[in-house]
């Protein structure tokens, strides 16, 4: 129960729409522009740097949050799970904001939650985290593909300071722990099936921290008139 709780409890916090919200100020839908995911970069592209970096500040700050309440909820009870409900929480955040139930389940890819929950769930990982993604996006600009790495390394990070003993649980949690991030680890290369597709052709779009994302604006409006 207390894990359906924390999973719970992450998907509502996930059900704010960082980019969807914001979009809806400006006058837009953002999901009918560029790309049409509902995330930090898509909105980047479409309406520039200080909204992206406005909706991957609030997709960090929603998992912060859920993995915080779900702490201060049950770590007293359930101390010897405190990682594994962070984990759980954090789930749920990600699959709050991937399939938000009132925007029939089209929403993000989950990476600037993940971010949140990478910061939230054991701070000492995320440096190389961010080493890995910031060299391979500054390098390459393809969000996707410091994304994906990324997630692949959180994964490996995860099982082995977990058999390090450095979350201090059994091995039967720390299995369980290891196959809910298997499992986000697996739906993130999902919703990037397209994304790796283009990789693979040389076909992804970069994406830049410069005024060269504004043409995306006009790309998108065009996107929107053709759906």
């Amino acid at each position: 129960m207390v894990r359906l709780a924390a999973l719970g409890i992450g998907y509502l916090f996930g059900l704010i729409q960082t980019s969807y919200l914001y979009g809806r100020r400006k006058g837009i839908d953002i999901r009918r522009y560029g790309s049409g995911n509902a995330g930090t970069t898509n909105t980047l592209r479409v309406l520039g740097m200080r909204a992206g970096m406005l909706v991957l500040l609030g997709d960090i700050l929603k998992c912060v949050l859920a993995v915080a309440l779900v702490r201060a909820l049950f770590s007293e009870s359930h101390g010897d799970m405190r990682y594994l409900l962070a984990m759980y929480a954090g789930a749920g955040v990600i699959l709050g904001h991937n399939y938000p139930f009132y925007l029939h389940f089209k929403g993000g890819k989950g990476v600037a939650a993940t971010a949140g929950l990478v910061f939230s769930f054991y701070p000492y990982l995320a440096p190389l985290e961010a080493v890995l993604f910031l060299g391979i996006f500054f390098t390459t600009h393809y969000v996707s593909l410091a994304s994906l790495t990324a997630y692949a390394a959180y994964l490996i990070q995860i099982v082995v300071a977990g058999q390090m003993g450095l979350f201090g649980m059994s091995q039967a949690h720390l299995n369980e722990l290891y196959g809910i991030a298997g499992l986000l680890t697996v739906l993130a290369f999902w919703k990037h099936r397209e994304n790796i597709g283009r990789l693979v052709r040389g076909e992804e779009r970069k994406t830049y921290l410069t005024k060269k994302n504004k043409e995306a604006l006009s790309t998108g409006k065009e996107d929107a008139e053709r759906k």
